[in-house]
């Protein structure tokens, strides 16, 4: 298990030597440092940080607000480390999702959120009321104005609450658009990523892909050339490729499945053999399988002898 701590100041007039200490002594192998506002929501290195973090490995902060802007902010991202196996800890707060206290604490923060923004709605409907009882007309009046500033603080905050949403779920299509994209065009990207989902998830739409790749991009959690159009050369290797890969994430979730349950999956989301034909050969979906574990990509150690690198597995 390893420890990979984060260190955050503001300015860089501000120090990080005291936090760096405190990583260190709480045996932090590796130490993330990024000078950033905490109200930043596209800090470049914490992004970086939280796409490459592993199962098992454990992400450690001197304080929570090194980590999070909110309340909401750090639930969010911790929902996004626990869906993926990864655990948090905050030295200077009650808060180490590794043993029960630590669960806790992270319940009695979800629910006091919750009540918090139970308080708020209670609040503005009060308000509005009152405002409304006084002859005055409702509404943000920036907005009301057409102010510049009210119109893009008001589409941060939407982003900001998009992007919340998304990333405990990003793990399902964030590895094969990095590893398609753009080589491959969408459609086939978008039967990869639906290939890997649990039984009875819904799937995700070209265009939903699309909108959550450009959210990930404004943040600095992706590049930018995934948003490009697909290159013409290679597109036959693209689209090899987005079958193995299609392979891979559906056997991830379920490494026990027989080659002819993999082979009705595949047809199922429209990946037909590379050479046509109405079903897939058991040794071509063998190859795929062995590929996949491979590349790591379905959680079952590799095979003996794995399909060599640039093989393309024949239908």
């Amino acid at each position: 298990m390893r420890l990979i701590g984060y260190a955050r100041v503001s300015t860089a007039e501000q120090d990080l030597a005291a936090q760096r200490a405190a990583l260190e002594a709480a045996g932090c192998a590796e130490i993330v440092e990024e000078t950033a506002s905490g109200a930043d929501p596209g800090r470049p290195a914490l992004g970086r940080l939280l796409a490459r973090i592993g199962r098992g490995d454990t992400l450690v902060v001197a304080r929570l607000d090194r980590l999070a802007r909110s309340l909401a902010h750090l639930l969010a991202v911790i929902a996004q480390l626990q869906a993926r196996g990864v655990g948090f800890r905050s030295l200077s707060d009650p808060i180490d999702t590794a043993g029960p206290s630590g669960t806790l604490v992270l319940q009695i923060l979800g629910a006091v959120a919750e009540f918090e923004r139970a308080l708020i709605r209670e609040r503005t409907r009060a308000g509005l009321a009152a405002a409304r009882a006084r002859g005055r007309r409702g509404g943000n009046p920036g907005l009301v104005a057409r102010d510049p500033a009210a119109i893009a603080r008001l589409a941060r905050a939407r982003e900001d609450a998009r992007l919340a949403r998304a990333l405990p779920a990003a793990e399902t299509w964030l590895g094969p658009v990095r590893c398609l994209r753009p080589t491959t065009p969408w459609p086939e990207v978008a039967r990869t990523v639906n290939a890997g989902l649990p039984p009875g998830a819904l799937t995700l739409s070209v265009a939903r892909l699309k909108r959550l790749a450009r959210s990930f991009v404004c943040h600095g959690l992706l590049d930018a050339a995934v948003l490009t159009p697909a290159r013409r050369r290679g597109r036959a290797g693209g689209r090899f490729r987005a079958i193995e890969l299609a392979a891979a994430a559906y056997l991830r979730g379920r490494p026990d499945a027989t080659l002819a349950e993999l082979g009705a999956a595949l047809l199922r989301l429209g990946v037909r053999p590379p050479r046509g034909g109405a079903a897939w050969a058991p040794a071509s979906l063998k190859r795929l399988r062995d590929r996949g574990r491979m590349v790591g990509l379905t959680g079952v150690p590799p095979a003996s002898s794995p399909l060599p690198a640039g093989r393309v597995p024949r239908g």
